[in-house]
């Protein structure tokens, strides 16, 4: 009998050994050269340190496909993990989650940072588990998102009638109308030849992605207004997630939050880098008064009544506002 266990015990080791460790591919679509892909391998190193038996494969430059390619195979269980925002997970059947992303929400990291810890982002987290999505890890900074135009705009009255690019969603869209802007909807790759021939007369992102795709060659006026805080989060299975040891749960999780406050400082220094760059490189860049984001503010007061076109739960915005103080 002792001959017998001690037999099944190699056989164990040895099966094992043979399947080696579980495996999470993480893909994204930036390259590992921005902050968010150094910060992911700084995830992927700190978790092969923990030895649990989990390590991590970085496919970068959309190796594994567009964001919704992975979601959709996450969905099927997978073991895969990409990041996301707010307002595609409001696309994705969880709509209160969506108001992350309206205009001027937050005043600083801070908030943002509050939110994530907050029983009502624990709720929202809950409702995309019931979706097949697992929140691993909520505070990356991916940038403050800011405005980039071919005239000048140092008030929120100078944005009325101008043509800004932004995603085609419905909360971006709605985001620049009540600021008086007429937003299009366009494929970023598009941008940088619609502002040479006129067609819009501005765009919005993080200063690496404006600086990235050389927007500021054809728009020399940028408005840092940060009128979305855009934090990313990191999403898996539901399913695979459960699939874990304790341990390995554990280790994901915490890992995910280091590499988080690693990305986060990347980005900060990469922000004033790339508004160094662009100065250098003939953009104005005005760096607006508290007084001057109050009209901006105000403007966007307007943006949080219409929850009901957004599909909001009645009182989000004020129960979101408690949330982060």
């Amino acid at each position: 009998m002792k001959k017998f266990v001690l037999v099944l015990a190699a056989v164990l080791l040895l099966t094992t050994a043979a399947f080696g460790d579980v495996v999470l591919q993480l893909g994204l679509e930036n390259s590992l050269s921005e902050p968010v892909g150094q910060g992911v391998l700084k995830w992927k190193e700190l978790l092969d340190a923990r030895k649990t038996g989990l390590t991590m494969e970085v496919f970068p430059d959309s190796q594994l496909g567009n964001k919704t390619d992975i979601i959709d195979q996450m969905l099927l269980g997978e073991p895969v993990m990409t990041l996301a925002d707010g307002a595609f997970f409001a696309d994705y059947g969880v709509p209160d989650m969506g108001i992350v992303f309206g205009p001027f929400l937050f005043d600083n990291w801070d908030q943002c940072w509050k939110l994530i810890q907050s029983d009502w982002w624990k709720e929202q987290c809950a409702k995309l588990a019931e979706k097949g999505i697992h929140m691993v890890a909520a505070n990356w900074a991916y940038g403050a998102r800011h405005t980039l135009t071919t005239k000048p705009v140092n008030t929120v009255d100078d944005l009325k009638g101008l043509q800004i690019r932004v995603p085609t969603n419905q909360i971006q869209t709605k985001g620049f109308e009540v600021l008086g802007a007429t937003p299009v909807g366009m494929s970023l790759g598009d941008v940088y030849t619609a502002l040479q021939q006129g067609t819009i007369d501005g765009g919005e992102n993080p200063l690496s992605t404006l600086y990235g795709r050389k927007h500021h060659e054809v728009a020399k006026y940028l408005i840092m207004d940060g009128h979305v805080l855009n934090f990313t989060n990191w999403i898996c299975s539901e399913t695979w997630f459960k699939s874990l040891t304790p341990e390995q749960q554990k280790a994901l999780v915490e890992t995910g939050y280091e590499a988080g406050v690693f990305n986060n400082e990347l980005q900060s220094k990469a922000e004033e880098k790339y508004l160094g760059l662009m100065k250098a490189e003939g953009v104005t860049a005005v760096i607006p008064s508290e007084a001057v984001l109050d009209g901006f503010r105000e403007k966007a007061r307007d943006f949080y009544k219409q929850g009901a076109a957004f599909g909001w739960s009645d009182g989000l915005y004020e129960r979101v506002k408690a949330a982060m103080k």
